[in-house]
């Protein structure tokens, strides 16, 4: 089955994998990648990279939210394949390498087991790799401070709490938020539709992660792109503030 692509404004694009998202920014014949989904998704994602018209020897770098293997799964794959640099938040680059793995642990999955949704989830995310070792060999933090110079010119905002690294990403001229898990529209786990954080097991720090949501709130835009669920239209703000609701 092939990756939902879905283009939300121009030159930007989301895609739904196997229950991870990443997005395309196109410019010209270059473009950049935000997250690479499941080790199991990565013919989807080639996939994806031809279908808005380009090709993996295109991406001129690859930036991760965060380096839980639902979305780090095919970086290294593009960095030793096609020379494809790997840009994260400073914090989260030893994540990155494996120094240490922050990630909801097996045990913590069946002891949730009870939950609805999360045996079925649980059963998908071990097909698609979900306990992989994928390791990025050479992870780079953000080359400078401010957006950075590659297509979609994203501006990285640090919204730690589900990683200590965890960075969401501006497109303030299209008014687009890439969030990541940092804000999402739905989850597999969650009965929940809309605006919310993520169940409280898949964050490292569930306090910071709603205080991250000031960071979000903050951000001019009306198109919200989150690493799991479907697109997002309307005032991010009132979206964060909607999760954070929620979520106390």
């Amino acid at each position: 089955m092939r990756a939902e692509v879905q283009q939300v404004a121009d030159g930007t694009y989301l895609v739904h994998g196997s229950n991870t998202n990443w997005v395309i920014l196109t410019e010209g014949d270059a473009v950049t990648l935000i997250d690479t989904g499941y080790p199991g998704d990565r013919q989807k994602l080639l996939a994806s990279l031809a279908e808005v018209g380009s090709a993996p020897e295109a991406v001129k770098a690859v930036l991760i939210t965060h380096a839980h293997t639902d979305h780090l799964g095919n970086a290294e794959y593009l960095r030793t394949t096609y020379g494809t640099p790997i840009y994260l938040h400073e914090a989260e680059v030893p994540h990155a390498r494996r120094e240490f793995l922050h990630q909801v642990s097996v045990g913590t999955v069946l002891r949730n087991g009870w939950r609805p949704g999360v045996l079925p989830w649980a059963i998908h995310a071990i097909r698609s790799g979900g306990t992989a070792h994928v390791p990025v060999d050479s992870p780079e933090a953000f080359p400078a401070p401010g957006p950075l110079d590659l297509p979609g010119r994203p501006l990285p905002v640090h919204t730690p709490g589900h990683t200590d690294g965890h960075c969401s990403y501006h497109l303030p001229d299209a008014g687009v938020v890439i969030a990541g898990d940092a804000l999402v529209s739905g989850h597999p786990t969650s009965r929940v539709k809309g605006p919310q954080l993520l169940p409280d097991m898949f964050h490292r720090e569930r306090a910071q992660a709603v205080s991250s949501l000031a960071a979000l709130e903050s951000l001019k835009g009306d198109v919200l792109l989150p690493g799991h669920g479907p697109l997002h239209r309307g005032s991010v703000r009132e979206a964060a503030l909607q999760a954070r609701e929620r979520a106390l």
